[in-house]
């Protein structure tokens, strides 16, 4: 007899088997299970003697979304003779543990019976996580977006029923108001986008000589002009970079609104020369700091620490915009005691 895949002598086999970090169950005709490795038994709480020797729709009772018997569905040991197994699909045992299954058959020959079938397991926790994170990530978005609009939408519709009622103060007021509410909606959907950008590896850049004397300068007078209450200085060692412009000037606009929220009095932009050809690029603050067990949680997507006001977003972005121009973002603790974000970019132009 041949087979498509060649099976070992079964001591081998067996000790094989508890070497794979999935589990592992083999069926051999007409459809009893003949052995089965140690993760199987972990994933689905069920012990060697439950199934070993038992038919397979008893041993292993999986059942698909739908409440139907799977191996009754699947009928690996029947059907057509094109047959190779199954992909991975999440089943049910009848405890409600959560199974990711797949199978492959082995056949006598190219189309001939099926001799034996493994069947690969693996816990569904990994996949429940992702689903969570997920559905996390839609509820962050929905009420990032939610807010705003509602602020929009509240003071729009006031304003089209009572405009005869309020002074021109009241109305320039309430327009002010849906314009900022406004540039908040536009702003996350802008970051949802470089974060989509970041996480395909899409990012388009055009890196090129930088003076940093003029994007530090740009940086302080937008924060000046926004009302920002911190008072502000800089000091330019290395005069200039190689990078992309707009993105250096969105990554300082993240870093400079990241401060202001934790700042008490002062923030302090300066560049000097980094090591190996890169210019470092930092933004103080004198607020609390960060914990050495959160410097590199803040960089994740929508972590908020004490700043629930935040989308949570704007480190992740400015690590992925340095790094789609060959640099890298660090948090470090400031000279007066607060936070310093160091970014390193190279210097100059590259080869």
């Amino acid at each position: 007899m041949t087979t498509d895949l060649p099976l070992p002598e079964r001591s081998a086999a067996d000790e094989a088997a508890e070497w794979l970090p999935d589990g592992l169950v083999a069926v051999t005709a007409p459809g009893l299970i003949e052995s089965v490795n140690a993760v199987a038994l972990r994933i689905t709480g069920l012990t060697r003697e439950q199934v070993v020797g038992a038919p397979l729709e008893v041993g292993l009772p999986l059942r698909d979304h739908e409440g139907r018997a799977w191996w009754e569905v699947a009928s690996p040991f029947n059907g057509l003779d094109t047959r190779t197994g199954h992909r991975e699909k999440l089943l049910y045992l009848p405890s409600g543990r959560e199974v990711l299954t797949t199978a492959r058959y082995v056949r006598d020959g190219r189309r001939g019976p099926v001799v034996v079938v493994l069947i690969g397991l693996r816990d569904g926790e990994g996949r429940r996580r992702a689903e969570r994170a997920n559905a996390a990530l839609i509820s962050t978005i929905a009420h990032e977006l939610r807010s705003p609009l509602t602020g929009v939408k509240g003071f729009s519709a006031t304003l089209l029923r009572r405009w005869d009622r309020f002074t021109d103060e009241q109305k320039r007021f309430m327009i002010e108001t849906i314009e900022a509410d406004a540039d908040r909606v536009t702003r996350l959907v802008t970051e949802l986008l470089d974060v989509s950008r970041i996480d395909a590896r899409r990012l388009t850049i055009h890196a090129r000589p930088v003076d940093l004397r003029v994007v530090l300068g740009r940086a302080v007078e937008r924060l000046v002009a926004s009302g920002g209450q911190c008072t502000v200085t800089t000091n330019v060692g290395a005069p200039e970079v190689w990078a992309d412009p707009d993105r250096l000037e969105q990554m300082l606009s993240n870093l400079l609104d990241n401060a202001v929220r934790h700042a008490r009095a002062h923030i302090h932009l300066s560049s000097r020369p980094g090591p190996d050809g890169t210019v470092d690029i930092c933004v103080d603050d004198d607020g609390p700091g960060v914990p050495v067990e959160q410097r590199e949680l803040v960089f994740g997507k929508f972590f908020h620490g004490r700043s629930p006001g935040s989308t949570g977003l704007g480190l992740y972005i400015v690590r992925g915009l340095a790094e789609a121009q060959g640099g890298s973002v660090v948090l470090q603790e400031a000279p007066d005691g607060g936070a310093r974000v160091r970014i390193s970019l190279p210097a100059g132009q590259e080869d």
